[in-house]
């Protein structure tokens, strides 16, 4: 503001404006002689290292994936159940069993996306050699 025009509100305790009382709580606080102001966090430290065990995985994602896209003989419909019943595991806490159910839906979920991946290449070797033709039926 380059008019030279003084600020529009008055500073504080010229008359303008009351006073600002500091409450009870923000004394206690706030304040550098009180005690909580002395008070410092401590965060303890463990002199021997901790081991952090890795979870098993329990592909999920996998699984429901090959449920909707890739569901060769139900085989992703098993491999979501043996995700499922990992995931259930690794919550409870049996990593042991968890790493078993999830090795057996990924093992699942290999199968089908093989059969799925067999299954289309045998359909373009069909439709590439002729056997399976594609008709037109608009006229």
């Amino acid at each position: 503001m380059a008019t030279g025009a003084p600020f529009p509100f008055p500073v504080q305790g010229s008359g303008g404006l009351p006073r600002y009382e500091e409450l009870k709580e923000e004394q206690e606080l706030g304040s550098p002689g009180s005690a909580m102001a002395l008070r410092s966090t401590v965060i303890p430290m463990h002199s021997s290292p901790q081991v952090y065990v890795v979870p098993p995985r329990d592909h999920l994602a996998w699984s429901l994936f090959t449920t909707l896209y890739l569901n060769f003989c139900c085989l992703g419909f098993m491999a979501l159940v043996f995700s499922i019943k990992s995931r259930d595991r690794k919550v409870m806490g049996d990593h042991s069993g968890a790493a078993s159910y999830g090795s057996t839906a990924k093992s699942l979920n290999v199968v089908a996306l093989v059969f799925c991946i067999l299954l289309i290449v045998v359909v373009i070797i069909l439709l590439v050699g002729g056997v399976i033709t594609v008709t037109n039926l608009n006229p």
